[in-house]
């Protein structure tokens, strides 16, 4: 560019403005002061921030109302259609249960429709406490008692097996340790004669002993009602032991406190035999009495049962004998297997004036009766079924009360069983049976063992209550080896 061209584009010179006055020395001070207090007020925000707190730090700290908008109307549609849809399940889930599946029935607290399901939820929680149970003597009869040759884990010849005892959710039974009465030709007609009864009896408790202690992790030795409850807390078998005969003390009460210091917790006054103690009822109709009843010594065995804590059982006896024991007894009683003579009419059964004298009442005595399976005693041949033992039940249920009615199956006992009832395993099948005939889940908690758990603990409350009381030491009077009173 020339010179020239530079000079004819140069843009006009600008008026010169007026210059502002500068500002005092005091309005200088003012803006520094300001700016100080400002930086000083930001610097102890931080400060207060990030130092540790103390005791002048606030224990929650200020913040600015924020202000939040009304919710919209798509989210009240929402929540309004959330609680239209719980409000209407809360509806049919308390007035059409049965509009919902048995597999989610538990969930809300109800029992399944099918009965089948509902037994096993029942049993889940309140476990099958059977009071009569043979396993020992099929031990002596087919391994002379070598524990070391029994296998529970598999299948045994007769009714009772691990396997079959969990499913059929048994959570305790009692280890009869039963041997048979002695020939009465032996042993004399008044009982003198040695038979090795009791040899035999502590035979039968240390076969039962050991093969509770060779498989800890399933059974759990029991001496009472708490160790019951534990067992069946661990999800292990309660083993107790009953002596099912009088028979069986060889006429000595002395011989009774040795079996509850063995871990026996109850002894039936008589088999099929009479003893020293009391009147048998026999197998068929007709037996004569021998004492009437109860004989003064075993009155006196009643009293030391009592202050034991051992359970009378009164399956086998007479009624005479029954009806005795049941206003003798201080504590409750048991049939530890015995069924409904109204149902079917055979000695074994359990008359209904008897089962009259049975309860809470005014001249009445608790008990359980605990129904017995075998089918000779619940129906005529070839008519014995889950339904004919139901019948049982229901009827000592009508007449006694469902309070006072529990199971003693008799398994491996028997030789043959009722058609549903084939073994441990089937317990549910009669649960099912009496759910479809109305009964609740309490009901049949108390059938399953309840029942008997608070018989067993009525008759502790009562052995602490009388561990002040002298043990009885009367002696049989016909016995001639000792000297008499």
């Amino acid at each position: 560019m020339s010179p020239s061209s530079s000079q004819g584009s140069r843009a006009p010179t600008p008026e010169p403005q007026p210059r502002a006055d500068p500002p005092s020395r005091d309005a200088v001070n003012q803006m520094i002061l300001g700016l100080g207090k400002s930086y000083v007020s930001a610097q102890r925000i931080a400060d207060r921030d990030d130092r540790a707190p103390d005791e002048s730090t606030a224990l929650l700290r200020q913040h600015a109302a924020v202000d939040r908008p009304a919710p919209g109307k798509a989210r009240i549609a929402v929540w309004a259609v959330l609680t239209t849809v719980f409000a209407v399940s809360l509806v049919f889930l308390l007035g059409f249960p049965q509009l919902f599946p048995d597999a989610l029935a538990p969930l809300f607290g109800k029992l399944p429709r099918d009965p089948t399901r509902a037994a096993l939820v029942i049993l889940d929680n309140a476990p099958v406490i059977d009071g009569h149970i043979d396993l020992p003597i099929l031990l002596r009869m087919l391994y002379a008692n070598n524990v070391s040759a029994v296998d529970l884990t598999k299948e045994l010849p007769g009714h009772v097996d691990i396997p079959r005892l969990r499913q059929g959710k048994v959570g305790g039974f009692f280890w009869s340790v039963y041997v048979n009465c002695a020939d009465p030709a032996t042993e004399g007609e008044d009982f003198l004669a040695s038979t090795w009864r009791v040899r035999d009896t502590l035979e039968q408790i240390d076969v039962a002993r050991l093969t509770i202690e060779k498989y800890p992790d399933v059974f759990q030795y029991a001496l009472g009602s708490g160790d019951i409850r534990d067992a069946i807390s661990k999800g292990k078998i309660a083993s107790l032991l009953g002596v099912e005969g009088g028979h069986q003390l060889g006429n000595s009460i002395a011989v009774l406190r040795t079996y509850h210091a063995l871990g026996v917790r109850y002894v039936t006054l008589t088999h099929t035999c009479h003893n020293a103690f009391a009147d048998s009822c026999g197998m068929t109709p007709g037996k004569i009495p021998l004492h009437g009843g109860l004989s003064p010594l075993g009155l006196r065995l009643i009293d030391e049962m009592n202050r034991l804590g051992v359970l009378v059982d009164l399956s086998h006896t007479s009624d005479d004998t029954a009806r005795q024991a049941l206003k003798h007894s201080k504590a409750p009683v048991i049939w530890s297997h015995s069924s409904a003579r109204a149902v079917y009419d055979v000695p074994r059964n359990v008359p209904d004036d008897v089962l009259a004298l049975v309860g809470t009442g005014e001249g009445q005595t608790d008990a359980v009766v605990m129904v017995n399976f075998a089918p000779f005693f619940v129906a005529a041949p070839g008519n014995a079924s889950v339904y004919t033992v139901a019948d049982h039940v229901e009827h000592i249920a009508k007449i006694a009360g469902k309070k006072h009615v529990g199971l003693g199956s008799d398994y491996d006992g028997i030789e043959e069983t009722p058609v549903g009832l084939e073994d441990v395993s089937k317990y549910p099948a009669l649960f099912a049976e009496l759910y479809k005939r109305g009964w609740d889940r309490y009901e049949l908690a108390g059938l399953a063992g309840a029942n008997l758990l608070r018989v067993f603990e009525g008759a502790e409350k009562v052995s602490l209550e009388l561990q002040a009381a002298e043990p009885v030491f009367d002696v049989y009077h016909k016995r001639s080896d000792m000297p008499l009173p």
